[in-house]
């Protein structure tokens, strides 16, 4: 059986084009990440979220997807989490601290 974590670390590791590519995702990992973690805190699953929003849990999968999600798409999911959206800006050189 193929491990894809070690797939994964050993194309990180030798392949600079896997892992330019892979970086530039980053942003985009890190909002689906936030919103599967909100959602897990709540205890909610998709259905339920695409219930309070009332969509079809498909619908909620394209969302956690975080491609081409509108802002107000995400402060309406963060709602039906009982959470408030925080969109901020940071430097790009590395620091933490927003601007």
């Amino acid at each position: 059986m193929i491990n894809a974590k070690q797939v994964h670390t050993d194309m990180m590791r030798n392949d600079a084009e896997y892992r330019r590519e892979y970086e530039a995702l980053g942003e985009e990992f890190s909002l689906v990440e936030a919103m599967v973690q909100a959602r897990l805190t709540q205890g909610l699953t998709q259905a339920q979220v695409a219930e309070r929003l009332g969509v079809a849990q498909p619908a909620v999968a394209r969302i956690e997807s975080g491609k081409n999600v509108s802002l107000k798409t995400l402060r309406r999911y963060a709602g039906a989490l009982g959470c408030k959206l925080d969109v901020r800006f940071r430097p790009a050189g590395g620091e933490s601290k927003p601007i």
